[in-house]
């Protein structure tokens, strides 16, 4: 308005041409549709609140505007995507080796290169200023011993860029120990990067069994921000351990600076128990460790993308079986924000490719005898065939192509599959002369409808319904399912039934 409305002072001048001209300059702005609908939708909110509790203070013109947010289509935000297992696993094993060496860092001893100095004054002044920081947690970098021992060091030709950040590492955790430390716990949980960030030094509790309930903020989840989760727990390498690992080194910090966060850090001569976005730190990081991304290239670290990381290779776990997967959301939310990402389109899409093909050798299998019913031996196993050489067995819903090539048996032996199993074996092929037989199977399981509950004729029979009525029958014509019923009535075939059949 400043640049286009300039004489505009009040509500009541405001017009729809102002707000098309604003959705106009947020696009000159460069601000994408995603970036852009939400700013539009503010100042739409705005003037519906004014024209609702004082109606003279908005124009009709203005008033017919505010029905709608925008002319233009809405653009769906595109999910962030997950980082690949080969990314993940350099994550994990960089920060699982700095976490170890930070362990075994912090000793409140000093340097190596000092304490082991062959010059005794630089010795003497090291250790009265790790005796200094030992009483009083820092010291200024303008303080007596400070720069007492800067003089020696200086004196003696020694560098002194990181001569305090590598005494106070000794003693405290720093800026550089939080990127392993961040990626490790986001990575093992799936918290979101900001949660792990404001994670308390009591989260946690109630440990059984190898677990540990997790307490952790969510501001984001309105009215229910205080939440928990079990997460393994015992050494370093598991999250509840990992946790106990930082509060313990954070200890001697906290003797300085009380604070109930979990990270308290030594950071330009002072203590910070706030953890911001370590950008810089997090580059440096990627860089000592040589991180690439699926391309070979230098990787972009971007926190907010662990949690992401976190599902999808949860999801991969569990074959994306949506019951085990959304742990913490509804089926609907898992699936739309967590399984519908970029990284799992492949297996998406070959799982959908593994059905076609499926679908297809099935129809061929199935249609293949009603077409040209191929004249094979009625009893291969006694025709004194051997079972490598035998190429179809006929069994009763259907002719068999692999009996001692089962799925469901070891490599050689005889199916160990009941008839039933036959409908959604891999080696059945169902032609016509089995229709008399599935269809007497079929009047079967619909007759025992009225001996058992609905839910158990269900959980028996629902499968098996729907594969004959559904994919079977559907294949065949109709002409070819009436003959095959005429048959049935005039000469049933072998009964072949389970137990209570007989009943």
């Amino acid at each position: 308005m400043a640049e286009e409305a300039p004489t505009v002072s009040s509500s009541g001048q405001i017009v729809a041409q102002h707000i098309d001209g604003f959705e106009i300059w947020l696009e000159n702005e460069g601000k994408s549709r995603v970036h852009a609908f939400p700013q539009l939708s503010k100042v739409v909110v705005v003037f519906r609140e004014i024209d609702a509790n004082d109606p003279n203070r908005v124009s009709d013109g203005l008033r017919r505007r505010l029905r709608y947010t925008s002319a233009r289509p809405f653009e769906r935000p595109r999910p962030r995507d997950a980082y690949s297992p080969f990314v993940a696993k350099q994550l994990r094993d960089a920060a699982r080796a700095d976490v170890a060496a930070t362990i075994r860092r912090l000793d409140g001893d000093l340097p190596e290169h000092l304490a082991a100095h062959s010059d005794p004054v630089i010795c003497k002044r090291a250790e009265a200023l790790r005796d200094a920081i030992s009483c009083q947690g820092f010291l200024p970098r303008n303080s007596r011993l400070t720069s007492a021992l800067y003089r020696a060091m200086y004196t003696s030709g020694l560098p002194t860029s990181s001569l305090l950040d590598d005494v106070y590492s000794r003693f405290y955790l720093t800026v550089h120990d939080l990127p392993p430390l961040l990626t490790l716990l986001s990575l093992d949980t799936g918290l979101e990067i900001e949660c792990v960030k404001a994670l308390k030094a009591d989260c946690l509790s109630s440990a059984s069994a190898g677990t540990v309930t997790l307490h952790y903020t969510k501001r984001r989840a309105h009215g229910l921000s205080q939440k928990t989760m079990r997460v393994r727990d015992g050494g370093p390498t598991t999250p509840g351990g990992l946790i106990r690992a930082i509060v313990t080194m954070t200890e001697r910090a906290r003797q300085f600076h009380p604070s109930d966060a979990l990270f308290v850090f030594y950071h330009a001569c002072g203590f910070r128990d706030v953890v911001r976005h370590p950008e810089a730190t997090l580059r440096h990081w990627i860089a000592r460790h040589s991180i690439v991304d699926d391309h070979g290239q230098p990787l972009k670290l971007l926190l907010s993308r662990l949690r992401k990381t976190h599902k999808a290779l949860w999801y991969l776990k569990t074959n994306g079986h949506m019951a085990r997967f959304a742990v913490g959301h509804t089926t609907e939310i898992a699936a739309r924000h967590y399984a519908d990402i970029p990284s799992l389109r492949p297996l998406h899409e070959a799982t959908i490719a593994g059905g076609l093909e499926d679908a297809i050798g099935l129809s061929a299998s199935t249609k293949d005898d009603q077409v040209s019913d191929v004249s094979l031996s009625e009893d291969v196993v006694d025709t004194g065939k051997t079972p490598a050489t035998a190429t179809a067995q006929e069994i009763w819903l259907a002719r068999c192509s692999g009996f001692y090539d089962s799925p469901f048996s070891k490599p050689g032996a005889p199916c160990a599959r009941p008839f039933w199993g036959c409908l959604d074996c891999r080696n059945a092929v169902i032609t016509e002369r089995k229709l008399p037989a599935i269809l007497r199977f079929l009047d079967f399981i619909l007759s025992q409808r009225m001996s058992i509950g609905a839910q158990d004729w269900a959980a028996k029979f629902g499968h098996v319904h729907e594969r004959i009525t559904r994919q079977i029958l559907p294949a065949f014509s109709d002409e070819v399912i009436a003959s095959a019923r005429a048959t049935l009535k005039a000469h049933p075939p072998m009964t072949y039934l389970p137990p209570e059949a007989a009943q």
